[in-house]
């Protein structure tokens, strides 16, 4: 069934942007945008300094950056003025003067800008809207890309990206921590085969060019991956790139196997190159940053080390922190950053639900250098501080939680909360570059290393429990 939406604010909003237009704002002025003096809350490496663009501007998940400035914003959540947000710049000093909702009632998390087009989703579609030169809001009803794609109330969000000749791809997440027949409860067994693998744990490809498919008529690109919220295409390698959310619950499901301390540690969140046809292992599998292998779940018949089928299942480029909630990448192909930044990927981790009783961890922005398609050195905090100072014993206790992340037509990084709805703009300013900046030192990354390898960081901790929303 095609679907579209229409915003009964749509007309008069479209007027305000024609009289910026004709006021002189079809873009963004060239002023200089003003970084404020606390970041906007936010620590960066030097040289660097952040605009606050918007405040409040809803439950904020996705964004994209439209080559005139213009930002988009995909809320979760349903919310009757609109789950989509435009914001635009109309006089260059880098914060939103202009902020229209419009779209579909029902929020999602998905969203990109290609083809003159605004794609977006919801947790069971893939839409889009035609974008008009020189105006903020779009044209029309939307049109259904992709539909039908599985019910489920786990991992539910459909991460998308654009790339290749026309590729769209779609993160499907597996509705489950590990596939066991009574889901999240102590000993109890995997289903195996796991039927879940069938429909779900997967990147779908579709065409982004058609109209009305249906998920059944698309093709499983990989396979084996329990959740990739942070998901994207990179534009130098031409591949795609994911950064899978990690099982939990170790030591809740099997303490006589692990224990807390072990569960708060694996396993690792893993960044994916992916090639068509690849299995990541999931639910048989998981990675232990430890032991740097992938072993096999104890719903299989693992014990902690017993690596067995899992030979098979493909590694990791890098293993990041347990439960850290990868939920943003981005890879940088601007000139506004020091050279150092071209090509590599940024990931926004969202932040542990899952570690109690230890600390909760994450809630900051990483880089990784990259050359061509492999990582070429150390990951490295850049940008930290958004959960607030203090010990964060709960996800609830973050000010603010870093979600998406886009890239401006100047090479700025935009970062999106999804706590108080803050949008960040991140902007290079110059001063001397410390070129011997590392990260914390965690990992063991080797330059260009070969298609199996991974990078492995020591990781944090986690706990028994229902995971949350992430």
């Amino acid at each position: 069934m095609k679907q579209s939406f229409f915003n009964p604010g749509l007309h008069w909003a479209a007027g305000l942007a024609v009289a910026l237009a004709i006021c002189g704002f079809s873009t963004p002025a060239a002023g200089k945008p003003l970084c404020v003096a606390n970041n906007g809350g936010i620590d960066l490496p030097p040289g660097f300094c952040a605009v606050v663009v918007a405040e409040s501007s809803g439950r904020a998940r996705h964004l994209a950056v439209r080559d005139n400035g213009d930002i988009y914003l995909r809320l979760k959540g349903r919310s009757l003025r609109g789950s989509l947000v435009a914001l635009r710049d109309a006089d260059g000093d880098g914060r939103a003067e202009v902020v229209e909702r419009f779209g579909p009632l029902t929020g999602g998390t998905g969203i990109a800008i290609g083809h003159n087009r605004l794609y977006f989703s919801t947790d069971r579609a893939v839409y889009r809207y035609s974008l008009a030169q020189g105006e903020l809001l779009p044209r029309g009803r939307s049109e259904t890309v992709v539909e039908d794609f599985p019910m489920q109330f786990q991992h539910a969000a459909k991460s998308i990206a654009l790339g290749g000749e026309g590729g769209l791809y779609v993160n499907v997440g597996a509705p489950s921590n590990a596939c066991q027949k009574r889901t999240r409860s102590p000993g109890s067994p995997g289903i195996d085969p796991c039927p879940q693998l069938e429909t779900q744990g997967a990147i779908w490809h579709f065409n982004a060019a058609k109209t009305a498919t249906q998920f059944k008529q698309g093709e499983r690109f990989a396979t084996g991956i329990r959740n990739a919220v942070a998901l994207a295409w990179n534009p130098q390698a031409k591949k795609l790139f994911a950064v899978q959310h990690g099982r939990d619950q170790l030591h809740g499901l099997w303490p006589e196997i692990f224990s807390e301390k072990q569960n708060a540690e694996l396993p690792a969140e893993e960044f994916f190159r992916i090639t068509k046809g690849d299995d990541f292992g999931w639910p048989y599998c998981y990675y232990d940053p430890i032991r740097d292998k992938k072993v096999l779940a104890p719903e299989y018949g693992g014990d902690g080390e017993t690596v067995g089928r899992c030979l098979d299942a493909r590694d990791p480029i890098v293993a990041f922190p347990g439960h850290w909630a990868p939920n943003g990448l981005m890879f940088y192909t601007g000139n506004q950053f020091p050279s150092r930044y071209r090509d590599g990927a940024f990931i926004a981790f969202h932040g542990s639900w899952n570690r109690a009783p230890l600390a909760q961890q994450g809630y900051k922005v990483v880089f990784v250098p990259f050359h061509g398609a492999s990582p070429a050195g150390d990951w490295e905090d850049f940008a930290t501080g958004f959960a607030g100072a203090g010990v964060i014993r709960s996800s609830s206790d973050a000010r603010f939680r870093p979600m998406g992340l886009a890239q401006g037509p100047d090479g700025s990084l935009y970062i999106s909360d999804s706590v108080q709805g803050r949008i960040w703009r991140v902007i290079y300013r110059g001063g001397e570059e410390d070129k011997n900046r590392t990260g914390p030192s965690l990992n063991r990354e080797q330059a260009a290393p070969g298609p199996g390898d991974a990078t492995v960081s020591q990781p944090p901790p986690a706990t028994p429990g229902t995971p949350p929303p992430r």
